[in-house]
């Protein structure tokens, strides 16, 4: 139960960070917020484990899990700009 809040807890702070460092329309609200942290966390594993910086069985740090955030909202603004 502990690692559950704990997940949510550090998603939140990643997904505000990655908000606060990409300006923009961004997808709102809490919930919201707390998915891109947790998601750009599985992403900056992945990606982590893909060059080699993680073994099978460690996760994404802090910078990584940022990165992956960050990646995730640029792919967001992408899709969602308006066509001039």
């Amino acid at each position: 139960m502990f690692h559950l809040i704990w997940v949510i807890i550090i998603g939140f702070v990643i997904g505000i960070i990655a908000k606060f460092i990409l300006p923009g329309d961004n997808p709102g609200g809490f919930i919201a917020t707390v998915l891109i942290g947790i998601a750009g966390s599985f992403l900056g594993t992945y990606l982590g484990r893909f060059i080699g910086h993680y073994g099978p069985d460690q996760s994404a740090g802090f910078l990584m899990s940022l990165l992956g955030a960050l990646i995730l909202l640029g792919l967001y603004h992408l899709f969602t700009r308006k066509r001039a």
